[in-house]
């Protein structure tokens, strides 16, 4: 079985809080979706800022370090795939799973720039969600020949930009 056929369709949400403590409201609805095998965390990178501008960092994935060495060489191989090269897409699989080795797609970088990015006594998260639910979708549609032409989330502030944009008179 490829990564192309192991891993489901994969979902950046990158998040801000206006404060750094929190009663444990989001980390067990997100334990919840993965034990239904709803979802898994590729990566979840969380950046909190006291006050005083001090960072504190956690980082954590549901995948083994194969599984992680898997995902980076697919994410790396798709890349390359881009270049039309043959070569390049080993190089940039090897590259992928290499990046991967420590179990992590963010890295430091993501810190600084989540740090830089929020005000003192906030924080926030970039965080990679597996849909896994869609896997068995995604089979049965390939099955049956059929080909994503489009892939899009709706977002509720996107209906009220069309809304607002229909209320206009036209060549206002």
């Amino acid at each position: 079985m490829s990564a192309a056929e192991t891993f489901g369709p994969v979902q950046m949400l990158v998040l801000e809080f206006d404060r750094t403590e929190f009663n444990g409201e989001v980390m067990p609805e997100l334990e919840r979706l993965k034990e239904q095998g709803t979802i898994r965390i590729i990566d979840l990178l969380f950046v909190a800022k006291n006050e005083d501008g001090e960072i504190e960092v956690v980082q954590r994935s549901d995948l083994a370090k194969d599984e992680a060495m898997e995902f980076g060489a697919f994410v790396g191989a798709l890349v390359g795939l881009g270049t039309g090269s043959e070569d390049e897409v080993l190089r940039a699989a090897d590259a992928g799973a290499q990046e991967m080795e420590d179990g992590h797609f963010l890295g430091d970088s993501e810190v600084w720039y989540l740090g830089d990015a929020i005000p003192n006594g906030s924080s926030a998260a970039v965080v990679l969600i597996e849909h896994q639910w869609a896997i068995p979708l995604r089979d049965k549609i390939v099955a049956a020949g059929g080909t994503a032409l489009a892939d899009e989330w709706i977002h509720p502030a996107d209906l009220i930009a069309i809304g607002a944009k229909a209320a206009v008179p036209a060549g206002a």
